[in-house]
């Protein structure tokens, strides 16, 4: 049975991936970018009007999706039993990922070329890790509930490792520089760590709701209101 938190990751893999090719068909469209040239960066499809209106709400759209997801699963690993040090460190990364997400959206490449690449480093690299650790932490705790079906966390692997080949293979081009086959490594990785928070729909499968628990800190005077609220999401 799928509950409805099963939907976010679904939806934040779906819209992603539709939306940047959206504003990559825009920029061709609008002749921002010149295909003749070389293949485009992301950030460069988002960075001329209007479609870089789109590209910053989409990915402010995706960075808030994206962090909450990561609270959802850290509240999951929490529950099933994973140590408190190793849990925050897996969240912060995926947070960082989230955070840079937003500052790439925010900071066009022409305008603040070097806030934005530090927001892509966090974006591609941090999430890359992130997603490593959650399969670190797969095989370090081999008690941990893996919902979905087997070949689920091979998939995860096969990913993940060709996303550190890409991310190493990008850099390696940037440089060289063979800038359109760099350009390329950088959309296969945003497809692939998109796929990646996709399939957290699995993991959030067998959840059927969350609650946000209120409870306020000590008082010198009771207060008159319950010391705790609860609503359910």
């Amino acid at each position: 049975m799928w509950g409805y938190l099963s939907v976010l990751p679904a939806l934040l893999a779906f819209s992603a991936i539709t939306g940047v090719w959206s504003v990559f068909a825009l920029a061709v469209t609008n002749r921002s970018v010149n295909l003749t040239e070389g293949f485009p960066y992301i950030s460069l499809c988002g960075s001329y009007p209007p479609q870089s209106c789109i590209f910053s709400q989409l990915l402010n759209m995706g960075a808030a999706m994206a962090a909450w997801i990561c609270i959802i699963r850290y509240h999951q690993l929490r529950d099933w039993g994973v140590g408190k040090w190793f849990n925050r460190l897996i969240l912060w990364t995926g947070l960082l990922c989230a955070l840079g997400t937003s500052v790439v959206g925010n900071f066009q490449q022409k305008n603040q070329l070097r806030v934005h690449l530090v927001g892509a480093f966090f974006a591609l690299f941090m999430g890359n890790s992130y997603f490593w650790l959650q399969l670190t932490l797969v095989w370090w705790m081999r008690r941990l509930p893996q919902p979905g079906a087997p070949w689920i966390g091979p998939l995860r692997l096969g990913l993940c490792s060709l996303c550190t080949i890409l991310l190493v293979t990008m850099m390696i081009l940037h440089f060289w520089p063979l800038r359109s086959a760099s350009a390329a490594c950088e959309w296969a990785i945003a497809m692939l760590l998109f796929a990646l928070f996709g399939l957290f729909a699995v993991d959030f499968s067998c959840l059927d709701g969350c609650t946000l628990h209120l409870q306020p800190g000590h008082l010198s005077s009771p207060p008159a209101s319950p010391t705790s609220l609860q609503i359910h999401l």
